[in-house]
């Protein structure tokens, strides 16, 4: 048996419009930033703007995988395209790695032959405003990623926000200049952020992987479904082989249901109809397939009692048996 809690649109139809505002984010930001850095010559603020190439890339692509994971289900993908989101995460930590190494190779010859910095405030002004930006994309992108149940929308709000801390640092970095004259802490300040990034780009890859693998759910959703099984032990009601996974978006739960051997088949087949159903509200977009089998206990007792064929055990007996 299965059960699929629908909706009328799919979640990463929704999360296009989104990926939208960053692709457009995005563009703004690198043509401020750009500026910044022509304003300045600041190798820190080049860094920058590099990192916002791959914030474009990384939601052009996102774009790309989530018109895929919204296409519905078909003969050769039963389950849907919901995993095409986690090559999105993997691509974004794919580009943050690259635009790491670009940072270090335009930065360390800096740090041992300094260039002198110029128009550095306003250069700042232009930087200033690509972050708050930047900012306030992220949220939005993180509020509706968290909402939709999408990876690859919090990829992308994760992503923005490791480039605003670039920013952040990269504004400090020549503040610090002005108020000292070391012209070098352009530099580390630049090889700070791409380590910094990198953290950032092996995670999306670490998640990716882990998607593709078919991880379980979050140990509170487990738990929750666990929950929801258990309500139904004062039946002599219960439960084994229970696997969950995500996709994107979606959720599936599997799990075995034992119930006692007497039942009617309509009992049992309504009792599964109610248990696919809760566990399917309580995850959003869950998709419930459940296992019936029946439970019987046989009780050695004497060979004069006419009941010791077979007999119903308590809950926690069967369990015991059946492990």
């Amino acid at each position: 048996m299965q059960a699929t809690q629908e909706t009328s649109t799919h979640p990463a139809r929704s999360a296009i419009t989104f990926i939208w505002l960053s692709v457009a984010a995005s563009i703004a930001t690198i043509v401020l930033k750009f500026i910044a850095w022509w304003l300045s010559g600041s190798v820190g603020l080049l860094s920058d703007a590099m990192e916002s190439f791959v914030n474009l890339a990384g939601a052009l692509f996102a774009l790309f995988m989530l018109h895929i994971a919204s296409s519905p289900a078909d003969e050769d993908h039963p389950f849907g395209h919901s995993k095409a989101e986690y090559f999105s995460s993997g691509f974004e930590g794919t580009l943050i790695f690259i635009a790491a190494a670009s940072i270090l190779y335009a930065a360390l010859p800096r740090l041992f032959a300094p260039q002198p910095l110029q128009s550095i405030g306003i250069g700042l002004w232009f930087s200033i405003a690509s972050t708050i930006l930047n900012y306030v994309v992220s949220r939005v992108l993180y509020k509706a990623g968290q909402r939709l149940h999408s990876v690859a929308l919090e990829a992308d709000a994760a992503h923005l926000m490791t480039d605003v801390w670039t920013s952040v640092g990269v504004i400090g970095a020549l503040l610090a200049v002005m108020l000292t004259g070391w012209i070098w802490l352009d530099a580390v300040i630049a090889i700070m952020v791409a380590i910094h990034i990198l953290t950032e780009g092996w995670r999306l890859m670490r998640a990716s992987v882990d998607g593709l693998m078919d991880r379980a759910l979050a140990p509170d959703e487990i738990a929750h479904v666990q929950s929801i099984l258990a309500d139904y032990s004062k039946q002599d009601v219960i439960y084994r082989d229970l696997r969950t996974r995500r996709a994107g978006a979606e959720r599936f739960v599997s799990v075995a249901i034992m119930v006692p051997g007497d039942w009617t088949v309509e009992r049992a087949h309504n009792l599964l109809d109610e248990i696919e159903e809760r566990i399917s509200q309580a995850l959003h977009n869950a998709h419930t397939s459940t296992h019936l089998e029946p439970t019987y206990c046989v009780i050695p007792t004497q060979a004069n009692d006419p009941d010791s064929s077979s007999k119903h055990c308590s809950p926690t007996t069967v369990q015991q048996l059946i492990e």
